[in-house]
């Protein structure tokens, strides 16, 4: 689950973790008065989506616009606000669709000595968390990673120990921190790593992180990633979840509890198992199609489940065909025969069908579809599914 910057600014503020002072906006007098409370001379409106690379990402509707402005006045904060709320920014992690700004942050202004970047994830090779710093603050991390990694500097924690001084020292001599900025990064990344444990977080990043001419590490950016599986853990946090940044097909899915992530391609994709649907989706690839979809139903799904799979599938008006690719074992032939007669017979499936079946009760299950009279294609393994599907889209 993601969250706002807003939102993951009053997660730090609770952990003790200096941001600057900020108000939510969103309305444009809103971020008019925002201002006027903060009482400075400067300050910075943001857009609030999920996505990064804000400060570059420019407006559908207004292309001259960006996602992140300065602002001295509250005038300016308003006009400002007028231009990002309602309309859609696109960025590097939003798409040429981009992203519905529904409001904005009013952040007040600092002098900045450095930028610097900080992320923490979880390392499974290492079965650790890693705390990544960077020099290079403001800049996508990505970039760094691919053109200068020699410039990202990581540290392992253990997350009942938590990060240690001498860690922060080793990361601080390779920035070139000293004197009352490197005393600040040690209470600063001690917090952070200790708020990524605690919240069973997936993703903290902050880009940038700066360091003040006053010697102060301040987190200007706060981005928030939770692991789902944990949620119950923190009824408060789901409190955050806001569903407007959210894929629709995505959230009909979680709520029938499917795992389903949306894609850009033609050929929809209905398996279970996360593993044989990640197979799915490369072999359809290597034979010249592109999967519209991940969708794993799961080992224990119910008829009710298959058919509301298929209605999620079928939402995406790019698909052109669709791949049943089911091997039998929690999840038995039978059901998913039973599934895809019904979701016939409720919805109509009105484009090519491929359908591969195997393992419990597979002749059972083939039985079922042949006599239903669906008109569907048969394949005998993945490759030959693959194959038919991918001809299948080609030519509707």
């Amino acid at each position: 689950m993601k969250i706002h910057e807003y939102q993951g600014k009053q997660l730090f503020r609770n952990a003790s973790i200096a941001v600057l002072e900020s108000h939510v906006a969103r309305t444009a007098q809103e971020a008019a008065d925002a201002y006027k409370t903060l009482g400075g001379s400067i300050a910075v409106v943001k857009a609030q989506i999920h996505a990064g690379g804000r400060g570059k990402g420019t407006f559908a509707e207004a292309p001259s616009q960006h996602g992140v402005q300065l602002v001295r006045s509250a005038e300016d904060a308003a006009n400002a606000a007028a231009n990002m709320l309602g309309k859609h920014l696109i960025t590097i992690q939003t798409g040429t669709e981009g992203a519905l700004v529904n409001q904005v942050l009013v952040e007040a202004g600092c002098q900045i000595d450095r930028e610097l970047y900080l992320g923490i994830v979880l390392d499974r090779a290492a079965a650790m968390p890693v705390l990544m710093v960077s020099s290079e603050g403001g800049v996508e991390i990505e970039k760094v990673a691919a053109e200068t990694p020699e410039k990202i500097f990581r540290e392992h924690f253990h997350p009942a120990v938590g990060l240690q001084s001498f860690q922060v020292r080793k990361l601080c001599k390779k920035l070139g921190i000293t004197g009352p900025a490197a005393r600040a990064a040690d209470s600063f990344m001690k917090r952070l790593c200790k708020l990524f444990v605690n919240l069973d977080c997936s993703l903290v990043e902050i880009n940038p992180l700066v360091i003040t001419q006053g010697g102060e590490m301040v987190a200007l950016d706060a981005k928030i990633n939770f692991d789902d599986n944990a949620l119950f853990r923190h009824p408060d946090l789901k409190e955050m979840r806001d569903l407007n940044e959210e894929e629709p097909a995505e959230v009909r899915a979680s709520n029938a509890g499917l795992s389903y992530v949306k894609l850009d391609g033609t050929i929809g994709c209905l398996v279970n198992g996360a593993g044989l649907a990640m197979s799915t989706m490369d072999i359809i690839k290597y034979h010249g199609g592109e999967p519209a979809n991940f969708l794993d139903v799961g080992g224990g799904a119910t008829t009710e489940q298959v058919v509301e799979a298929f209605n999620i599938i079928l939402s995406d008006k790019n698909v052109k065909a669709v791949l049943v690719n089911i091997f039998g074992g929690i999840a038995r032939c039978t059901t998913i025969a039973t599934a895809l007669i019904e979701a016939s017979k409720q919805i109509g499936i009105s484009i090519p069908l491929v359908v591969r079946l195997e393992g419990t009760e597979v002749e059972e299950g083939k039985r079922m579809l042949a006599e239903s009279g669906l008109a569907m294609i048969t394949a005998d393994d993945l490759t030959d599914a693959a194959k038919k599907v991918v001809a299948a889209a080609a030519n509707t």
